[in-house]
């Protein structure tokens, strides 16, 4: 069964925590870049979750040398975070380095960002990309011959990211959206039930939750429909 993660995307600690113990059953909480700056690095955040038996998934998306990528990756393990992000674009050298950092944390690599369409990826990588799904796909198995534990994907790649993966490994898919969601800066969304069907592990889901009149509400639709 796919895992709901909540992206707390959230203007501080405080709000992020408020939020959390309004949801039952959480299991999954996201720390993205803003709100881990904001809480001056977050590892009091991140306990804090802990405590309230909350797995952090720490979604900084490490894309830099081998041995700082590595570093980072020890650190957040220190720290108590279950789940951490490196960009797959950043190499096999760093994959593996990271890979080597992460003891038990479970480390997923980043294929394509969901905020990408074809012609923003041809302009990062300087070439034709006739086919996202391809393109993720080449990125994910870097991400498994380095040992990561799976990759983050939008849920457009999945059927094809399975099959290449295998049963076992982890498929994080951001851009969940339900109908009448908007789909603010994802170009390549799908709904829960459509990722779960299709082979996610993890859906992460922020803004549809955060944003809504009734959060509680919209977090217990998702969890019925997984």
């Amino acid at each position: 069964m796919a895992e709901l993660v909540v992206a707390f995307d959230l203007p501080s600690g405080r709000e992020a925590l408020d939020l959390a113990a309004r949801l039952p059953g959480l299991r999954w909480a996201k720390i993205g870049p803003v709100l881990y700056v904001r809480e001056g690095g977050g590892p009091a955040l991140i306990r804090e979750f802990n405590a309230r038996g909350i797995r952090v998934f720490l979604d900084l998306k490490w894309h830099d040398i081998p041995s700082v990528v590595a570093g980072a990756v020890e650190a957040a393990r220190a720290h108590g975070v279950a789940m951490a992000t490196v960009h797959a674009l950043a190499g096999p050298a760093v994959l593996a380095a990271a890979a080597r950092g992460a003891g038990d944390m479970a480390l997923v690599g980043v294929t394509v960002l969901t905020s990408h369409d074809a012609g923003d990826f041809e302009r990062v990588v300087g070439r034709g990309v006739p086919d996202l799904g391809v393109e993720a796909e080449r990125l994910a198995r870097l991400a498994a011959a380095a040992g990561l534990r799976g990759v983050v994907a939008s849920g457009r790649e999945l059927a094809l990211l399975r099959q290449a993966l295998g049963p076992d490994a982890w498929i994080v898919v951001p851009g969940v959206r339900g109908i009448g969601d908007a789909d603010d800066d994802q170009t390549r969304t799908i709904s829960a039930a459509e990722a779960a069907g299709w082979g996610a592990t993890h859906l992460v889901v922020g803004r549809p939750i955060t944003r809504a009149a009734d959060p509680r509400g919209v977090y217990q639709r998702l969890m019925e429909t997984l």
